[in-house]
């Protein structure tokens, strides 16, 4: 990995968490979700008439992503009824990269350098401590929140390997992530009609000031991963991605005033080892 692909995942990580941190939504999860991916799908439309249509070789890697992607909504909305998100999902977050690393071995044949796979654990390792703040509250998790949570790492990893996979062939990364971005929007808003109704669009429509501006945000951090999945192993880029949780830390702490505690050291320490470990491998 370069010095500018390791700086620009970096930066796609601040934005991920920037946008986390500063906008809010007052809508349920289902919507939320709807919404940021209207927004992506909407910003993706502008640049479609500067960006090649893909070949054919490379939308089975976009309709499975789309499917990888609605399976993953699917479950991020099922983890929030089943138990305390704030829990389940960092188990999502924390082994998606090292399922990824481990589906890229069998699935792309890239088997990261052994320093590589020392900070993609490091990393994971680091997000799970400081995703359940010193995993104080471990022993309340629930078989139904545990198997949502494990349910969508899969489908992170799933849909990471897809992307990396189908922009590596397509044209461009930028022609792969427009094309990506708008058949997802429209997929999630056929579902949102299914599963919500026409009543729905004017409530989605009340906040798309909130969808323009995390649909940006998310969609230009994930162009960025996608491009750096080109340039370099599909499993550091989806494990340097995750130091988006240390970046909202550091928002948490230096903005809005929370106590940086023991565990949050430790894991703040073992994420910036994994990222070290990362650029040397």
């Amino acid at each position: 990995m370069t010095l500018f692909v390791f700086f620009a995942v970096l930066a796609a990580a601040a934005m991920h968490a920037i946008w986390n941190a500063l906008v809010k939504v007052h809508l349920d999860r289902f919507l939320s979700i709807t919404l940021m991916t209207l927004g992506m799908g909407a910003a993706a439309l502008v640049a479609l008439p500067f960006v090649e249509v893909p070949k054919a070789e490379v939308w089975p890697y976009i309709i499975a992503s789309v499917i990888f992607h609605m399976g993953y909504r699917t479950f991020l909305v099922g983890a929030y009824k089943a138990g305390d998100f704030a829990q389940t999902y960092p188990l999502a977050r924390g082994t998606a990269p090292l399922l990824t690393a481990l589906g890229g071995i069998v699935v792309v044949a890239e088997l990261p350098a052994p320093l590589a796979i020392v900070g993609i654990v490091l990393l994971s390792a680091g997000t799970l401590v400081l995703s359940f703040r010193g995993g104080a509250h471990l022993e309340r998790l629930n078989l139904r929140a545990v198997g949502f949570a494990l349910g969508t790492s899969i489908f992170i990893a799933s849909y990471t390997l897809s992307d990396g996979s189908g922009a590596r062939l397509a044209a461009t990364a930028s022609s792969y992530a427009a094309w990506l971005f708008v058949c997802d929007a429209l997929w999630a808003l056929v579902l949102c009609v299914f599963f919500r109704g026409p009543q729905a669009l004017p409530v989605l429509a009340r906040d798309w000031k909130a969808g323009a501006y995390t649909g940006v945000l998310s969609g230009a951090a994930y162009w960025i991963v996608m491009w750096a999945m080109t340039k370099a192993p599909i499993a550091s880029v989806a494990s340097l991605r995750e130091t988006s949780i240390l970046f909202a830390m550091m928002i948490s702490v230096f903005a809005l005033g929370e106590r940086m505690t023991a565990w949050r050291g430790a894991a703040v320490l073992s994420i910036v080892a994994g990222v070290v470990a990362l650029r040397l491998g």
